[in-house]
């Protein structure tokens, strides 16, 4: 597989070096490069691209305003995706929002421009495999036993089995886990995240929880008892728990 990339940054020796680095890897071809934003952008409209490696800071549109106007334009998921390459470190967060696939502080060598080009690579090749097509029945497919969360630049795997309960916060949802003292942070909301829980599993009763069933060692009319942690049952959920508290009694 080979990706098609742009390099856009207004400083002329870090252009120059990115598209020295995509030209040197096997896997992608430079198909253009730009000195801004909005020269980058219209060229968009003519060509296919993969993958921009772009600066954050360049006067008239920056590389975050241009992220935000390809993620608008884009339906179900499609486009190009986005390596950011800056001097500044207070970015991160305004990347994982805009869903960048990685973030490059400058300066960096070719090692860690590699390691960003294989993650993309990787992203494309999984997005791009065909479907099976077997003709013959097959048996059903197990169960899944966890997910993949989104923890800074990369896919996390955790387990159902290893969740003690999800806290939100805001933006993002802390995950407990029973393997770890330090819970996992991911930009997401706590509705997005029930939705992919199995009901199962796992019961929202809170604004703010959301509670591994199987982990629960005492509970009251108003509140869970998870180890040491107590998580309150709010009213807004109190008819889902009452259901789930007269199968204990």
């Amino acid at each position: 597989m080979t990706l098609n990339c742009i390099a856009v940054d207004d400083e002329p020796l870090a252009l120059g070096l990115v598209s020295v680095f995509i030209e040197k890897t096997p896997f992608l071809h430079l198909a253009g490069k730009y000195s801004s934003a909005i020269e980058a952008l219209q060229a968009l409209h003519h060509q296919q691209v993969d993958v921009i490696f772009l600066d954050i800071q360049m006067p008239d549109l920056t590389g975050i305003e241009l992220a935000r106007v390809l993620g608008q334009s884009q339906q179900g998921g499609a486009g190009p995706r986005i390596i950011f390459t800056t001097a500044f470190n207070n970015f991160a967060i305004e990347g994982y929002k805009v869903d960048a696939l990685d973030y490059l502080l400058k300066p960096f060598n070719y090692e860690e421009f590699l390691r960003a080009a294989t993650k993309a690579k990787a992203y494309f090749e999984l997005i791009n495999r065909p479907a099976s097509t077997a003709a013959a029945p097959t048996a059903p497919e197990p169960e899944e036993d966890s997910l993949f969360l989104k923890v800074e630049y990369q896919l996390v795997r955790v387990s159902y089995n290893d969740i003690l309960y999800i806290e939100g916060l805001k933006d993002y949802v802390k995950v407990h886990l029973q393997s770890s003292t330090k819970p996992i942070l991911s930009l997401t909301s706590l509705k997005a995240l029930e939705d992919r829980l199995p009901a199962r599993k796992f019961m929202r009763v809170h604004r703010s929880f959301i509670v591994s069933l199987d982990k629960i060692t005492s509970l009251t009319r108003n509140s869970i008892q998870i180890g040491n942690v107590t998580i309150p049952v709010s009213d807004q959920y109190k008819d889902t728990f009452t259901q789930f508290l007269n199968k204990w009694t």
